[in-house]
């Protein structure tokens, strides 16, 4: 039975910043206090931030290897390698491809996450193949098919019930009905990669899709006559807005604009990472593509951005450099609300009594020192 506290004067908890004690037994968050037992081992981080471990929601690979190769090997290197991010949970990620190759994907997740030793698989992220070609992106317009439930239904069989968000364009044919029917399968459905009018993105979210893909990139854009699906990101209630804070996917000023649009407590920070994170700069592949990173960008041939390299503790502090919120809400942004918006808040997300002991340690530069996962320390 392992039980210690983490001591800190500035905890961000679920409710603001307070000043204290954490104890953690057997990997839960058990008390949140001013006072400690002094029998019970007290981990020091005084001038040091605690902070809820990062959930990154929309991430394809790193450090070499892309949730797509569908190897146990590459799966464990990317929960390892994005620990070093702050990140302690992740939704693993594919993208537009044959049936079979994403039969594959879904498969190898629900086999060995069990085995992952670093941030934990809170599930599965399909990134297609429900698109359009207009705001392809680096999706390849060869697979993109209509929304077909059976597929959904035999991937979620597939990965153990780990599918738990899917992205579609909204305009395909029956996706109001796929949308209906991927809620009761219990998935999210998120909209994106798509030239969707204002009307037909606002219709899927009044059937149930909640969050945006990448908000601005791959999409419809805003225009005062016409507000395309950035304009339905922009404007409907109780949804999210995934945005990729790099400063190459979405000038600082527009991300701006999401947040004041949004609130800080429907925006979310995600990687959209690539292969290529945590690599030196040069030549990778994203699917069928070959992807060249430099300049801390990733291009296809044709210079669409191809993901990204970014880590989410730099897409936090940058949002913080870029003056757009406090260290507190950027945290936020990057732990409770990914967490909230495919409902496993319970779980993760916050530091607070009963949830997963998932704790950053950060000094005031907003730098990851410490990871502790489950109550562990993995960094």
């Amino acid at each position: 039975m392992s039980e210690f506290y983490i001591k800190s004067d500035e905890i961000f908890t679920l409710n603001g910043v307070f000043s204290g004690y954490i104890k953690i037994k057997d990997g839960v968050i058990e008390e949140i206090s001013k006072v400690a037992d002094e029998s019970i081992e007290i981990k020091d981080y005084t001038g040091k931030i605690a902070a809820p471990g990062y959930f990154d929601t929309h991430v394809h690979g790193y450090g070499g290897h892309d949730i797509m190769d569908a190897t146990k090997e590459g799966l464990l290197e990317i929960s390892k390698g994005i620990v070093q991010t702050g990140v302690t949970s992740f939704l693993a990620t594919t993208l537009t491809d044959t049936t079979e190759k994403l039969d594959k994907a879904c498969k190898n997740v629900g086999d060995n996450k069990d085995f992952c030793e670093g941030a934990k698989v809170q599930g599965i992220f399909l990134e297609g193949p429900f698109f359009t070609e207009e705001f392809k992106g680096a999706q390849n317009p060869d697979y993109m098919t209509n929304p077909d439930i059976n597929k959904l239904s035999n991937w979620k069989k597939l990965s153990k019930g780990l599918v738990n968000k899917i992205a579609i364009a909204p305009e395909r044919e029956n996706s109001e009905e796929f949308i209906k029917d991927a809620l009761k399968l219990g998935v999210k459905v998120a909209l994106g990669h798509s030239n969707a009018t204002y009307e037909q993105a606002k219709k899927a979210v009044d059937v149930g899709a909640n969050i945006f893909v990448h908000t601005y990139n791959g999409m419809s854009p805003l225009h005062h006559r016409n507000p395309g699906m950035v304009g339905a990101a922009l404007s409907t209630e109780n949804t999210y807005g995934e945005v990729i804070c790099d400063g190459h996917h979405v000038h600082p000023a527009a991300v701006k604009v999401v947040m004041r649009a949004k609130t800080y407590d429907n925006t979310l920070l995600i990687t959209d990472c690539m292969m290529a994170g945590g690599m030196p700069e040069g030549d990778y592949k994203l699917g069928d593509f070959d992807v060249k990173v430099e300049n801390g960008t990733a291009r296809i041939q044709n210079g669409s951005l191809a993901g990204s390299i970014l880590r989410l503790d730099n897409a936090v502090k940058n949002i913080v450099k870029w003056g757009l919120a406090s260290p507190f809400d950027a945290v936020k942004m990057a732990s409770l609300i990914p967490a909230k918006s495919v409902d496993l808040d319970d779980k993760i997300g916050s530091i607070s009594v009963g949830r997963c002991a998932d704790i950053n340690i950060l000094d005031k530069d907003m730098n990851v020192l410490e990871v502790y996962i489950d109550g562990e320390r993995k960094f």
